[in-house]
């Protein structure tokens, strides 16, 4: 893709309708610009495949989504690619009436997103801070955070419009969530790549 592609401002209609992006590349819309996401680390992609598997114990997989793009609406539109969400009942049937697996502002927010912390501290304040307010104001309800590099599993539950935070570390075993499902996570089977 062009360098000019990539340093236009977008409006959310072009951006969806853009037919020129590149198919074998990610990009989020980021404050109406295109930016090109890197691929993800070995790492990351096997806590998120660990969290798939577990999750898919308890939720039906057509619930269960990785690599679908999310509208966030605020002082300008962002499209952010969480590393995996599950989406409510009516969120996974209205998904799956679409051609592209975008989550749209009229549709009901994913029930939990995830995002995976990449090295960098650009990355970090994308995940920590501005992801963190963008899906509050969407009205997503848990948000975990998990960073490979500080060893964390952050738990974000929505109350009152903001995110109430409950930090493990890598050392605990484990914990037991009720909500936004009951699910059982082994913190040494998301942070085993950190041994190695």
């Amino acid at each position: 893709m062009a360098t000019a592609k990539l340093s236009k401002q977008y409006t959310l209609a072009e951006y969806l309708n853009c037919a020129d992006i590149a198919a074998d590349k990610n990009y989020e819309l980021e404050n109406g610009v295109l930016r090109e996401m890197p691929p993800e680390s070995w790492q990351n992609l096997q806590i998120a495949l660990y969290l798939i598997v577990e999750i898919a114990k308890v939720v039906p997989r057509t619930q269960i989504v990785k690599g679908a793009e999310i509208i966030i609406s605020g002082s300008r539109i962002n499209a952010r690619i969480p590393d995996l969400m599950v989406l409510s009942p009516e969120g996974a049937a209205e998904i799956s009436q679409f051609k592209r697996s975008t989550i749209t502002l009229d549709m009901p927010p994913p029930i939990l997103v995830v995002e995976v912390v990449s090295p960098g501290k650009a990355n970090r304040d994308r995940d920590y801070r501005y992801k963190r307010s963008e899906y509050a104001a969407r009205g997503i309800d848990n948000y975990w955070i998990i960073d490979p590099q500080e060893g964390k599993f952050v738990c974000l539950q929505l109350e009152n419009g903001l995110y109430e935070e409950i930090t493990y570390n890598a050392s605990e075993t484990g914990i037991m969530f009720e909500t936004p499902f009951a699910l059982e996570v082994d913190f040494s089977q998301i942070f085993a790549s950190l041994e190695n």
